[in-house]
């Protein structure tokens, strides 16, 4: 039934909105499916949303370099990640520049509570 034709907007229902109408676990279908030995349509384990066009060591590089170009000691991982984005026009994570920062001892000393 998942590989019907709506009629009305043209494309295919899905197992999904199948399982749900029929009120039975998607996980029924699947092993429903391997019962009958069709393969089971199942998507490469990867990370999810766009990929960047810079490689770690690419972005590593242009974080260093902007750390050569501060007049201060240490930069946080804040500061760096707005300088690549607004000086550089660097798309790219937040998250990705502290990670990059902290793999490789470029995050600015802090003070921690005593």
């Amino acid at each position: 039934m998942s590989c019907t034709t709506s009629t009305l907007a043209g494309r295919l229902y899905g197992v999904k909105l199948v399982c749900r109408t029929w009120e039975q676990p998607r996980s029924s279908y699947y092993v429903a499916c391997q019962a009958q030995g069709q393969p089971v349509r199942s998507f490469p384990a990867g990370k999810r949303g766009p990929k960047t066009p810079l490689s770690d060591a690419a972005l590593l590089e242009l974080i260093q370099a902007d750390l050569n170009t501060s007049p201060f000691q240490g930069e946080g991982h804040r500061k760096v990640w707005a300088r690549l984005r607004v000086r550089d026009g660097v798309k790219v994570g937040r998250r990705r520049v502290l990670r990059l920062m902290r793999e490789n001892n470029l995050l600015s000393p802090y003070r921690g509570r005593r």
